[in-house]
């Protein structure tokens, strides 16, 4: 008798675990796992070109986009070179320098062209009504080519439009065809259409 007890209450008790487990199943949910993004990274550039090419790029990047007037109308806005301006003026010049090309100006100053009349012993009106004369001197002060202050070619004859040459020393000092000396005192203005260095003294041809 006490054997058929102890068999029953194994029995019961088997079932009791049975039914305890097929709860715990059912109320267990599974666990999604975490999802994941996956993060492209995109390889970096890189440039073949050297580093000294690089910044010649930037740097007639930076020309480029300085360059917004032409020679003419550079000079016509300047107060040091209104009379520039005005020689060009009366010489029918005004228009080639500020058409389309390669020119290389060397600009004298107001001072300069009032050094030029004492010298001459002549009013500008004198000097402004020679056309002849203003179409040779002005010629004489533009190069038919974009020439840089770095790429002055010093001590070496450089043909102008006038047909004459000057010469630049390496203290960028120009001496002209007739033995006059003047200084380059402002250098690479540069324009739609060339570029401007500034001289203290106007050049003169033979």
């Amino acid at each position: 008798m006490l054997k058929k007890n102890l068999l029953s209450i194994a029995v019961v008790t088997a079932a009791m675990s049975l039914a305890a487990c097929n709860d715990k199943e059912a109320v267990t949910e599974p666990v999604e796992p975490a999802a994941t993004t996956d993060v492209a990274v995109e390889p970096e550039t890189t440039t073949d070109m050297p580093a000294e090419a690089v910044a010649e790029s930037n740097d007639a990047m930076a020309v480029d986009a300085a360059a917004t007037q032409s020679i003419g109308e550079m000079a016509a806005g300047n107060e040091n070179l209104t009379i520039l301006t005005e020689a060009l003026q009366a010489a029918d010049l005004d228009d080639m320098m500020m058409a389309e090309g390669q020119y290389t100006v060397f600009a004298p100053t107001d001072d300069a062209f009032a050094a030029l009349l004492t010298k001459l012993n002549v009013t500008k009106e004198q000097l402004l009504g020679d056309k002849e004369m203003l179409t040779s001197v002005l010629t004489y002060h533009v190069v038919p080519m974009v020439v840089k202050a770095a790429d002055i070619p010093y001590g070496t004859a450089i043909d102008t439009a006038n047909g004459q040459t000057i010469s630049i020393s390496d203290a960028n000092v120009i001496t002209d065809a007739s033995g006059n000396t003047a200084n380059i005192v402002g250098t690479d203005m540069m324009a739609t259409n060339g570029v401007v260095h500034v001289i203290d003294t106007v050049l003169l041809p033979k």
